[in-house]
């Protein structure tokens, strides 16, 4: 698939509007001064984007973030620009024609930001084999992938080299295409169907089990939206499947556990995040109110006291007495089913 890949965004894509479906696109709720950020991107490079959403976490100034399939550098570009001067982006991507877009114009958004060089750097390469760059262990802050990771053939060793590249307390965060089931042989074969995100889509559960073999012992869903097929050829072919654009945040965290055990333990967020002033959300279910006392798993106390967000937290209670499992904590489809097309509310930035 490697081949058809890089065919199908080096040659036949040459704009945003050459794709065929919605699954990789959506640029809905974004705030407003990520939009301000985004019309100072050179629009060769805005115009090459095929990713889904805009993949942001929180607090990024000073951060060394690596961009796994950065495309024609868009994110990337955005990221230098809020990583700030003394941050550092690095793009990695397999396909000559993308980077070679991304590369013309590094001197142009270093003098547009008013940094005194550049702060981003291009690699090509295969996100399966990311050791064979030069590319320390455990050097990077935060790792971002915006509907890439999909188009991998082998997905474990993607996510087994992000682990090993994060800092401990890092995170990789990163939206993609999830299915409800396992894709038929059929619809993984399919050029057009994986170069539109669908064919290498993972069903969700086995996706969750493999963050946690290779390390990501607690996968966080942050948001998600069902997709629509527009084109019906397309549509014909993968029908009863259900495909959910998914963003999730996975930490490096050593001795998580595998569920949401009970601690006793409590934060209250303390306010200071651009963009998040009222409440900050962890992920889907965790959407903690500036001010009040939140109690949380040990999981959750962890993500929060041992990362890049502690100074903006206050920290109740310890591991000293176990009081059982959360309530509400289960299995099922995490994804709402609600679908939605273009142009509407949900996306997954």
């Amino acid at each position: 698939m490697y081949d058809a890949v890089k065919e199908y965004y080096g040659r036949i894509l040459q704009e945003t509007a050459d794709l065929k479906t919605d699954a990789c696109c959506t640029d809905t709720a974004m705030p407003a001064s990520v939009r301000e950020v985004l019309a100072e991107i050179h629009p060769e490079v805005t115009r090459r984007y095929y990713g889904c959403g805009l993949v942001l976490p929180p607090v990024l100034e000073g951060a060394r973030v690596l961009d796994l399939g950065c495309g024609a550098g868009r994110d990337c570009y955005v990221l230098s620009r809020l990583v700030g001067e003394s941050g550092r982006v690095v793009g990695v991507d397999m396909t000559d024609e993308q980077l070679a877009v991304a590369r013309r114009h590094v001197d142009h958004h270093a003098k547009r930001f008013g940094y005194a060089a550049p702060n981003v750097e291009f690699h090509q390469g295969y996100l399966e084999r990311l050791d064979e760059l030069d590319l320390e262990a455990a050097s990077f802050d935060i790792i971002v992938s915006n509907c890439v990771i999909n188009l991998s053939p082998d997905k474990a060793a993607v996510l087994r080299h992000a682990h090993r590249l994060l800092k401990p307390g890092g995170e990789l965060y990163f939206s993609d295409v999830y299915a409800d089931r396992r894709v038929p042989e059929a619809v993984r074969q399919d050029p057009v169907l994986y170069g539109e995100c669908l064919g290498g889509a993972l069903y969700w559960n086995d996706f969750q089990n493999l963050a946690r073999e290779v390390g990501f012992a607690d996968p966080r869903l942050v948001e998600d939206r069902r997709l629509t097929i527009d084109n019906d050829e397309i549509a014909d072919k993968v029908a009863g499947i259900r495909f959910y654009s998914a963003t999730y945040r996975l930490f490096r965290l050593d001795g998580l556990e595998p569920a949401c055990e009970d601690y006793g333990q409590a934060v209250r967020y303390k306010g200071g995040i651009a963009e998040h002033e009222q409440a900050f959300t962890l992920d889907k279910h965790h959407v903690i109110e500036a001010g009040r006392v939140f109690p949380v798993c040990g999981n959750t106390y962890r993500m929060l006291a041992e990362s890049r967000l502690a100074p903006y937290f206050e920290f109740f209670g310890d591991f000293s007495t176990h009081y059982g499992i959360f309530a509400g904590c289960g299995d099922g489809l995490p994804y709402d089913d609600e679908a939605v097309g273009p142009g509407n509310d949900g996306g997954c930035c």
